[in-house]
């Protein structure tokens, strides 16, 4: 079973690596990547979100098996690639336009009214975000409702929220200092940390549709399309 475990938070590590490779390669080139705020918007947008949500349908897909596929994760960040742009986006826009708020009006009068807001939209937003692709890689749907239950869902269960959002800034620090070291080794066990607390979080506060046998056999359809390569219905 360690083993096992092992082998899941290795796959997730090559699988975050190469999906987002032209994202680190361009951190690589520029150290100032706020000076070309369209093709690093641009890469948040396409990138991260995608390779998140195919890492928490693999850790959800592989759980308890011996050997979990390489394979898994590929199908499933072909599968969800779409979905995760859709869901990822205006997360990731509200983090990148309050901080141009917190950084553009911080030194100005109407800043102490609008920075400290600014700061808290941009952490729940930062927070909600991996929740709502634990949501949608765990089969649910796309709609109003899911960027609603996402924020509710970290405002309603803080702790877990703040343990994901330390963690993610950690794991940013030590990559940055040490690239190919902190790939290595972190982000497989940092995601299955933040998996686990965000699909707590989603249960905790969507118990009504958990317990409904029609969305849980939905669910089970998704993840079983990971293993069988069929598309699953969007």
């Amino acid at each position: 079973m360690i083993w096992a475990h092992v082998h899941r938070v290795l796959v997730v590590n090559l699988g975050v690596a190469v999906t987002n490779l032209p994202l680190l390669a361009a951190l690589q080139v520029t150290h100032q990547p706020w000076r070309h705020p369209v093709f690093f918007g641009l890469l948040l947008l396409m990138l991260p979100g995608p390779s998140l949500a195919a890492a928490f349908a693999y850790l959800g897909a592989t759980t308890g098996e011996e050997q979990a596929p390489v394979r898994l994760f590929a199908r499933a960040y072909r599968q969800l690639f779409r979905r995760a742009v859709l869901v990822s986006a205006p997360f990731v826009l509200l983090v990148i336009a309050a901080v141009v708020d917190v950084v553009t009006l911080r030194a100005s009068a109407l800043g102490t009214a609008v920075v400290p807001m600014a700061v808290v939209v941009a952490l729940v937003a930062a927070a909600a975000w991996p929740v709502a692709l634990t949501h949608v890689a765990g089969g649910g749907d796309i709609g109003r409702r899911l960027f609603l239950l996402a924020p509710y869902a970290v405002l309603r269960h803080g702790l877990p929220a703040l343990m994901n959002l330390v963690l993610g800034i950690v794991v940013l620090l030590l990559v940055n200092q040490a690239p190919l070291l902190g790939l290595a080794v972190l982000p497989g066990c940092v995601l299955f940390v933040v998996w686990r607390n965000c699909r707590v979080m989603v249960v905790l506060s969507d118990r009504g549709a958990a317990s409904d046998p029609v969305v849980r056999e939905g669910r089970r359809d998704v993840t079983d399309g990971f293993r069988s390569g069929v598309e699953p219905a969007t």
